[in-house]
């Protein structure tokens, strides 16, 4: 079991940043794979980055590449999501995730975990 708890959202104007925090405890070893995911209100959940745990390689949507920025730090089992230039298309309730991805790290399937979520907020 991995237990995934999100901190870190807010309410923020345009252009402003957060950071967002997962911190995960458990047995993470059985996860090679952090994502993660947002959701707006009445749409679906969607993909938004993943970080391989093991080799640290990252990926991005192309809705949040060259302003989101996806990092870990082993030794706390915490995953980071820095969050620049937000834009209020943005505003979603944030969730992490832990999986083994192979290379299906966009799936929501290929996740296991999931943490409660926070929301953010960003107004115009």
């Amino acid at each position: 079991q991995v237990q995934l708890v999100e901190s870190g959202g807010g309410s923020v104007q345009a252009g402003g940043s957060l950071r967002l925090s997962c911190a995960a405890s458990g047995y993470t070893d059985s996860s090679n794979c952090m994502g993660w995911f947002r959701q707006a209100p009445g749409k679906t959940r969607e993909w938004v980055t993943t970080i391989y745990t093991r080799g640290g390689n990252t990926y991005y949507a192309d809705s949040v590449k060259g302003r989101f920025t996806v990092s870990q730090d082993n030794a706390k089992n915490t995953v980071y999501l820095q969050m620049n230039s937000l834009k209020p298309e943005d505003t979603a309730m944030y969730y992490c995730a832990a999986g083994s991805c192979d290379r299906e790290f966009s799936r929501e399937s290929r996740y296991t975990y999931w943490g409660q979520g926070t929301q953010v907020t960003v107004s115009s």
